[in-house]
């Protein structure tokens, strides 16, 4: 039997635990999904921390020597184990060649990330003259920004969310400022229904068709931070375009995460990750002081990318580049939704223990509206559960006052990483509460 045959993650668990004549909440199920799992040696690509290197750690409550379990991919990613041999190699070319390393060797440091566009471009569903690697998300926001938000009189508002992530929500404040109108009657933020954790598609496009003759760019996240949703960006983009809106994302959650088809999606831009080194390759050392910009992406080019970031990003997408999106989403599926599994099993809300702590999932039960993470909200302040947990050799990323958000990240982590997670969570509840 093929775990990952496509069916619902629960009717999956309940299958294979039928088999093995267990529970779905045993052990013995994530050994058998772990055993099963065609992506499995991906994480031997990666080094995984021991409990006892990651410094919150007491260990006189658990063995150093295990592996971390490490559910924070949403925010850093492990090390790829070739980072290393390839920053050394740069290392040693600076070391024996000096200035030449800009033009000679594998990866010459002038356009080394030209090199990897293509793995990049793999990920997230672009052709590769549709890529450029460069400079850190919020420079790249007000880059593309200063290009695309062209306001008017009659139309300059700017859809995001209401709870954007904080330098979206800042980049867009300022860009607005900067084109001399007031962020106040410019941000058009959508708000969830009353009640509700997430946006809802049909509001999102309920309001683009409203506000539209208005909107002068729609700007959302493809994955939102917080609850962990994954926006419908094909609809949202064809609907913004229909009424005239430039549309634009922020994949900093969603790159890696989701399956993308940003070149087929027809989306304006997307960051996730004008200036000289944006002028042609052939003649921009002719210094003539005459733009000759470069088609496309290309343009946006400020310089060439340090080669001690080119180096991890390589080592990164070449990992990426032994699989695809597609079986990775499969993996990622099943993955999350046994983490859900589990958490609505053991954390639920239980009427006959009301001083019991239980755990909401606030994002989207919805598969196709969530990308690996899941964000657990508290009925109790999570602070000193989230440091019995970190005691425990756990890593996972807390948002005040009740939020953690917990990512498996199908590249590396295990199902059984997911298990251990859980047994692990019961057991902090359990100390925090004393």
């Amino acid at each position: 039997m093929d775990p990952f045959d496509g069916s619902t993650p629960s009717d999956t668990l309940k299958r294979v635990a039928t088999l093995l004549g267990c529970s779905p909440t045993s052990a013995g199920v994530a050994a058998y999904l772990d055993k099963h799992d065609k992506l499995s040696h991906l994480r031997e690509q990666f080094l995984v921390p021991k409990i006892s290197d990651l410094p919150p750690s007491d260990l006189s409550l658990v063995d150093g020597e295990q592996e971390c379990i490490y559910l924070v991919g949403n925010s850093l990613g492990l090390q790829p184990k070739m980072a290393r041999k390839y920053l050394e190699e740069e290392l040693e070319k600076w070391a024996k060649t000096g200035v030449h390393g800009h033009t000679e060797g594998s990866r010459p440091w002038a356009w080394a990330e030209n090199n990897i566009e293509e793995l990049m471009a793999n990920v997230v569903g672009a052709k590769p003259e549709e890529v450029a690697l460069m400079n850190g998300l919020t420079v790249n926001l007000h880059l593309l920004m200063l290009s695309f938000y062209r306001p008017t009189a009659a139309r300059h508002k700017i859809l995001l969310e209401s709870k954007a992530f904080p330098s979206d929500h800042y980049a867009v404040e300022s860009q607005i400022r900067l084109r001399g109108f007031d962020p106040e009657k410019s941000m058009l933020l959508l708000q969830p229904r009353l009640g509700e954790e997430t946006l809802r598609t049909a509001d999102i496009l309920r309001v683009i068709e409203q506000e539209g003759d208005s909107i002068a760019m729609v700007m959302l996240s493809g994955v939102q931070y917080y609850t962990g949703q994954l926006f419908d960006m094909a609809a949202i983009t064809e609907a913004g375009q229909r009424k005239g809106c430039c549309v634009g994302f922020d994949c900093a959650h969603a790159a890696g995460n989701a399956e993308l088809k940003l070149h087929e999606w027809g989306v304006d831009f997307a960051c996730w990750l004008l200036g000289w080194w944006g002028h042609d390759l052939k003649t921009r050392f002719k210094m003539n002081n005459v733009l000759e910009l470069q088609p496309g992406v290309s343009g946006f080019r400020l310089s060439n990318q340090p080669i001690l970031l080119v180096c991890p990003l390589q080592a990164s997408l070449e990992v990426f580049n032994q699989t695809s999106m597609q079986a990775l989403r499969r993996k990622s599926l099943l993955l999350t939704g046994y983490l859900e599994y589990l958490s609505r099993h053991y954390f639920s809300e239980d009427p006959a223990q009301p001083d019991k702590p239980y755990v909401r999932i606030i994002t989207p039960s919805d598969p196709q509206q969530r990308g690996c993470q899941l964000s657990l909200c508290f009925s109790i302040h999570i602070k000193k559960v989230f440091q019995e947990l970190e005691k425990r050799g756990v890593a996972c990323d807390m948002r005040e006052p009740s939020v953690l958000r917990i990512a498996p990240v199908p590249l590396y982590n295990s199902f059984n990483d997911v298990h251990r997670f859980i047994q692990t969570l019961r057991t902090a509840l359990t100390a925090s509460s004393k």
